[in-house]
This record gives structure tokens, C-alpha cells and sequence, in this order.
């Protein structure tokens, strides 16, 4: 028998929003007007098509700038302070969730029974709060 926890969804971060951490943090480091993208990918070395697929909805989502162009790039649209890791969760992932127990595609018959649930739950939580005291800045 297969333990309830190895079907549970545990991850927290995705790579979109890794990538998005990186990218931000980069940008906010560099302390200059515009970052092209050719030098994020340079210094991140990062798959192209991913990270151009991130710019575009930090830029759509107004947490970057963008200027177009041959000098064009990116500048954050808010300060490093005021960009929280749980808001860019929300962007590339959605909520956070720890408890989504599937059973070969379908919902788990003792999701009201389970009893590790709650211990997920709460610890779902817990982590949700800690990200929403993590800024761009407190990283940096």
C-alpha cells in the first residue's frame, strides 16, 4: 500500500516563480535605470523562452517596467520592500496548497478521514504567513 503523504502535492515554490525571485532580485541588485534581458540571462543562466514568459507577466502583473528598444530592459515598478514573495506566488501558482491528495487523478476517498490532513493543513498555513513577511528587499 502507498502511504496517504507520496500522493500529496508538496511544492511551494514553481519554477516560474523561482525564476520570477531571481529575475526580481537581480534587477533590484544591479541598482541601475534599465537591466536588458539579454543580461539577465547572461548572469541567471535561465532558458530563454522561460524567462521571457516570466518578464512579461512580472511586467503585466506591474511589478517590473518595460522599455523597448536597443537600450531597452526592465526596472522594478515597486520597491524591493514592497514586493512580497507570496504575491508572486499567488501570480505564478496561485494559492499555496499542500493538501491536494489525488488518487490516480481523482480526488482521495478519505480526504474527510485522513488524519494526517489537519498536521498538512496547518502547516500549509504556517508557511503562508512566512511568505508574507518575505520581501524582494529581506532577500536581498
Amino acid at each position: 500500500m502507498i502511504p496517504i503523504w507520496y500522493h500529496l502535492n508538496m511544492e511551494l515554490i514553481t519554477r516560474n516563480t523561482d525564476y520570477a525571485v531571481r529575475a526580481l532580485l537581480y534587477i533590484a541588485k544591479a541598482n541601475k535605470d534599465l537591466v536588458s534581458t539579454a543580461e539577465l540571462n547572461a548572469q541567471l543562466n535561465l532558458p530563454r523562452p522561460f524567462m521571457r514568459k516570466v518578464l512579461q507577466i512580472l511586467q503585466k502583473e506591474k511589478f517590473l517596467i518595460s522599455v523597448k528598444g536597443h537600450n531597452g530592459g526592465f526596472s522594478l515598478a515597486k520597491k524591493p520592500d514592497k514586493i512580497f514573495i507570496s504575491d508572486l506566488i499567488k501570480v505564478f501558482q496561485g494559492e499555496i496548497c499542500l493538501t491536494g491528495c489525488l488518487l490516480n487523478k481523482e480526488i482521495c476517498p478519505n480526504i474527510r478521514v485522513c488524519p494526517i490532513r489537519k498536521k498538512i493543513k496547518r502547516i500549509e498555513k504556517f508557511a503562508v504567513n512566512e511568505f508574507k513577511g518575505v520581501t524582494i528587499g529581506s532577500l536581498l
